[in-house]
């Protein structure tokens, strides 16, 4: 398989993951970062917001080993990690059954991860961290990639401060607004009673996760260090705080989301990262994404000024209407239409996005037609 072939598959599998879904882009690209970067991730928020079933897609579309289970504080440590082999302890062997158990699997969902009680926890920080289960005698190497879990709170227990750090990429999976709900009635009956989503072939598998991770320290960060550090000195003095594995580990995280966009070289957009590893609170989801919004040049940022200069060309057609030819102010509105054109322009190119050239197109129509207008009421050529 060629390189540019392999770049295009993580795109593939994020938009097939959220395929059946509504309103869960997000969430599809939080999971498909975490396993391009070899991290684990928590998703809180409510139940009923498709969280196992993308986990369980998540698998599908790699055919990967994949187990879940919903803890509860009497959890034991066998249902996750295998019953003690009988036979083998008779012989004086500490070994457990490990099959169909977390670990074999390549891929794990956790519901309710912050009811692990002591015993499970210890064992799944060794397994985050080190890939390790430390049982008994025995060192059990697990063959896990990812670790998605899930949570309908953030813990505030000091004993879950490790754990909850460890997971590096969370998000906060919301119901989806009343906008979708006609969407969402339509794609739940298809899931429940077609097969249209059924996975038929894998879109990747693990070794192509494998050589994709090792892309990762080939991607150029030079062009964002920089700006890096200045965001970890914003979110700091809004009371943010990064521990240092989290810090240390952005980079890898920015170096996925440029594969993701099938790049080798990470630009200012591939920082938008941060809005699922620095938040701790639920409120830090908002203040980190609105902070990002207003630094980053991405593509919401594009579209947001877009769509203020689309409301003024409105606005402005509105006020031309029902001007007189004699108006003094007409002039001056087609000088500062033609500065605002260069401006759609420049956005259009800068953003190097497809979706927001589109619309720097449909505004320059827009703009162009006000300018026509205002030049005929003025009796001149546009």
């Amino acid at each position: 398989m060629s390189e540019k072939t392999l770049l295009e598959l993580p795109k593939k599998f994020m938009e097939s993951l959220m395929a059946p879904f509504i309103g869960r882009e997000e969430e599809a690209k939080v999971i498909t970062l975490a396993l391009l970067s070899k991290e684990h991730v928590i998703l809180i928020g409510e139940p009923g917001t498709a969280k196992s079933a993308l986990a369980r897609r998540a698998a599908e579309l790699l055919n990967a080993k994949f187990f879940m289970y919903l803890l509860t504080k009497y959890t034991e440590p066998a249902e996750l990690f295998g019953a003690l082999d009988i036979n083998a302890l008779k012989e004086g062997q500490y070994k457990r059954i490990t099959k169909d158990r977390l670990p074999e699997s390549q891929i794990a969902f956790l519901d309710e991860i912050f009811n692990a009680n002591s015993a499970i926890l210890n064992a799944l920080l060794s397994l985050l961290n080190e890939r390790v289960i430390y049982d008994g005698y025995n060192v059990i190497k697990v063959p896990l990639r990812t670790l998605i879990s899930a949570s309908n709170r953030v813990p505030d227990e000091p004993e879950l401060e490790a754990l909850y750090d460890r997971l590096l990429l969370r998000h906060y999976a919301r119901p989806v607004g009343e906008e979708l709900w006609k969407q969402l009635l339509d794609a739940t009956w298809e899931i429940e009673f077609t097969n249209r989503w059924a996975v038929k072939e894998p879109i990747m598998n693990i070794e192509h996760l494998d050589k994709l991770y090792s892309y990762l320290s080939q991607v150029d960060l030079s062009g964002v260090k920089n700006k890096l550090l200045k965001l970890y000195a914003m979110l700091e003095e809004k009371g943010i705080h990064l521990s240092d594995r989290r810090k240390g580990k952005v980079l890898k995280v920015v170096s996925a989301h440029a594969i993701l966009n099938s790049r080798l070289k990470a630009t200012e957009e591939d920082l938008i990262v941060l809005k699922y590893i620095a938040p701790r609170e639920i409120d830090d989801f908002e203040k980190v994404a609105a902070l990002l919004s207003e630094e980053l040049k991405t593509p919401i940022k594009y579209m947001k000024e877009l769509n203020e200069i689309y409301n003024n060309i409105k606005e402005a057609a509105k006020y031309v209407e029902a001007a007189n030819e004699s108006d003094p102010r007409l002039i001056e509105l087609i000088r500062s239409l033609r500065a605002t054109r260069d401006r759609i322009v420049a956005l259009g190119k800068e953003s190097g996005d497809e979706k927001v050239e589109e619309f720097s197109k449909e505004v320059l129509s827009e703009i162009d037609k006000l300018i026509e207008k205002v030049a005929r009421k003025l009796g001149i050529y546009p």
